[in-house]
């Protein structure tokens, strides 16, 4: 971090200053340079020439918790069927610079963290109703829940929500239906409409 901090204004630093600055030797930079660069820091450079930041924002590092994940994805799902080819473009590598950061283990891992290769067709029809479901299960209430099975056959209840599930590339929702047994599990994208039941 303290050499990202002195690389971040732009300017080209010579190796050797940079090894005094942080009281190393320049054979420890040369390694933290190659490590910076295996971390797809954007370091442009040589031994003997010099060292610089090439990209135009660098944040410092984040920690980010399970719902900012979430939204990020979500945001990047949006982003990644937009009109305009280049911000279609910066989410789809956005996306994989994320899911090449996240460490080994970490959740949903099994179905990955990238943007999905169909994303969804209208990504919108997931995210509108994430307000409703979400305050329905913090409040414990129920809702009329209409939404499409995979087959395209539509089906309408009075539900009450269990718990929504993020996939990595998906939300889903699980749900008991008034009058029917066991559980269901549907993509939240593939809810027609919802609204309070009392």
């Amino acid at each position: 971090m303290a050499l990202i901090a002195l690389l971040r204004d732009g300017g080209l630093h010579r190796g050797a200053d940079l090894a005094k600055t942080l009281g190393i030797t320049t054979r420890s930079l040369y390694r933290d340079i190659d490590t910076l660069k295996r971390s797809g820091v954007p370091v442009a450079g040589r031994r003997g020439q010099g060292y610089r930041m090439t990209a135009p924002v660098t944040l410092p590092a984040l920690n980010l918790d399970m719902g900012e994940l979430e939204a990020l994805h979500l945001g990047l799902a949006v982003m990644s069927q937009a009109d305009d080819p280049s911000l279609r473009d910066a989410a789809q590598r956005l996306a994989a610079r994320i899911d090449a950061a996240l460490p080994e283990g970490a959740p949903a891992e099994p179905a990955g963290w990238g943007l999905a290769v169909h994303p969804f067709a209208d990504p919108a029809a997931g995210i509108r109703h994430m307000p409703a479901l979400r305050a329905a299960l913090r409040n414990r209430r129920a809702v009329w829940l209409s939404h499409r099975d995979p087959n395209g056959t539509r089906h309408s209840c009075v539900a009450r929500l269990l718990k929504l599930e993020f996939w990595g590339r998906v939300w889903t929702c699980t749900f008991l239906c008034d009058g029917e047994p066991g559980e269901k599990t549907i993509r939240v994208d593939h809810i027609d409409s919802l609204a309070p039941a009392g």
